[in-house]
């Protein structure tokens, strides 16, 4: 599918849930906010708190098994009716997220991630894979390409013998990859996703002056040590409203 074809599809499935929901009591959000349990496309439906509800899915997944959203989003592609009784269907890749049990978890790297931390800013913690640059053999390569090792005609893995390589010396295997755990914001306004760094939160607290000239006037190790803290007074300065949940 195109990529404009399924942006319009996303805008007017999107438009749909919100006019469904525009008479709903907005409410300031707390901790013991329960977000409403379903497929959210993008974040202006986390906004609505109007995602795509089991209901409306198409799927063979029992709707009261404790691991449905788990099996839903194993498919690549998910299905689902819109308000006109219309099956859609999108790709798991181009979804935001979803909700079980009111608590939002939040896609990165093609992974879903709990939202820890909600509010004018958003706070979570992902897994987030990156390439280290160590070849097969355990020692660094600087040229190193996945690519580049899987074709080449001495590549070598202990779990296959498909390909032999003469020099290989014994090293212990190294991944080329490996995976973290990464802190990440989301603007509420905006909806985007930034890494949790103190050059971004400063961008984010500049939205309140008197918060901001606070925090910038802090030496920098302590800018560092007090950033949560930070993040914590801004939420609590600029609260978020979102709809009653039902």
């Amino acid at each position: 599918m195109k990529k404009g074809l399924l942006t319009l599809i996303l805008a007017l499935v999107a438009a749909g849930m919100v006019r469904a929901q525009q008479g709903d009591t907005l409410v300031q959000y707390t901790p013991d906010f329960k977000f409403r349990d379903g497929i959210y496309l993008n974040f202006d439906m986390v906004k609505t708190n109007s995602p795509i509800p089991k209901a409306k899915l198409f799927t063979s997944v029992d709707y009261n098994d404790k691991d449905f959203f788990d099996q839903v989003i194993s498919s690549e592609k998910i299905y689902f009716y819109d308000n006109l009784g219309v099956r859609q269907e999108i790709e798991k890749d181009n979804i935001w997220g979803f909700a079980r049990n009111g608590v939002l978890y939040a896609k990165v790297q093609g992974n879903f991630n709990r939202i820890t931390f909600f509010g004018s800013i958003i706070h979570f913690v992902a897994d987030i894979t990156t390439q280290t640059g160590y070849n097969q053999y355990g020692y660094y390569d600087p040229y190193y390409s996945p690519y580049r090792s899987l074709y080449s005609p001495y590549y070598y893995s202990p779990y296959s013998s498909r390909y032999y390589d003469p020099y290989y010396s014994g090293y212990p295997y190294r991944s080329p990859s490996r995976t973290d755990l990464k802190m990440f914001m989301i603007d509420f306004e905006t909806g985007k996703t930034y890494e949790y760094n103190l050059e971004n939160l400063e961008l984010m607290l500049m939205r309140d002056p008197e918060l901001y000239e606070e925090f910038v006037s802090l030496r920098n190790k302590n800018q560092k040590k007090m950033m949560f803290v930070y993040l914590r007074k801004f939420n609590e300065r600029n609260p978020v409203l979102l709809p009653a949940p039902k």
